[in-house]
């Protein structure tokens, strides 16, 4: 039973013709210093190939005829994946991944919001970042453009915001694209990747002590209670309640 469609090693696309086994009788041939050498018929081209010790290289099969390089076909095989990585740059580039935020984060989830986004630009991807508020949090939008201004500074060895971030309907957003290699700072999870990164120093134990029996937190006071640490909210609440 033959299949519908060819497998991918035998893709017309991914696969280069060399010396021998190209097909067509005339070929336009190109020297290895780039000049045009017109068209020749496929034996005279070999020889030529020969006298040069290089190979005849098919880098245009649909043309008519076929044009061919005189190039060594290692060297043709190094420049087209080199290529091949700047395209797929170009690739990573156009992709845009997505960070969440609020007004009231805690540090701790804003750190890792922070690597994610530093592991994006890394990888030469763009990144949009949205805050977005919920109910009362509507009216102090300034805790909003604290925290994305916050997160701006501390990406910026890595990556430089499009424009300023901007309040669309409820929420913030700000588009971030990836510096220069050259002008960007080393990405931190490279060293923890190659196994390079210096062992974390344990604390030492302190003595154990009594504690006093903890007190029930007040009701509202959600900073006690473990729900938004450090939240700028909480301050309102508590200036509410007195």
């Amino acid at each position: 039973m033959s299949r519908p469609f060819p497998p991918r090693s035998s893709s017309p696309s991914s696969y280069v013709r060399v010396n021998g086994k190209i097909r067509a009788r005339e070929v336009r041939v190109i020297g290895p210093d780039g000049s045009q050498l017109g068209v020749l018929a496929l034996a005279d081209a070999i020889n030529l190939s020969r006298q040069h010790a290089v190979d005849l290289v098919e880098i245009a099969p649909n043309a008519t005829p076929p044009v061919c390089r005189l190039v060594d076909y290692g060297k043709y095989r190094y420049e087209q994946s080199k290529k091949d990585k700047e395209s797929k740059k170009h690739q990573h580039a156009n992709k845009v991944k997505e960070i969440q935020l609020s007004p009231s984060i805690d540090p701790h989830d804003f750190g890792v919001k922070l690597n994610h986004a530093i592991e994006f630009l890394c990888e030469e991807m763009k990144v949009k970042v949205t805050l977005r508020f919920r109910g009362r949090e509507m009216a102090h939008k300034e805790f909003g453009f604290q925290q994305v201004q916050k997160f701006i500074k501390d990406v910026a060895p890595y990556g430089h915001p499009d424009a300023d971030p901007k309040l669309i309907g409820k929420g913030i957003v700000l588009m971030l694209s990836p510096l220069p290699r050259n002008k960007r700072a080393k990405n931190p999870r490279a060293d923890e990747d190659n196994g390079s990164a210096p062992p974390r120093q344990q604390p030492e134990a302190a003595p154990a002590k009594k504690s006093a029996p903890a007190q029930a937190p007040a009701s509202g006071d959600r900073s006690q209670s473990g729900g938004f640490a450090n939240s700028p909210f909480s301050e309102l609440e508590n200036k509410a309640q007195h």
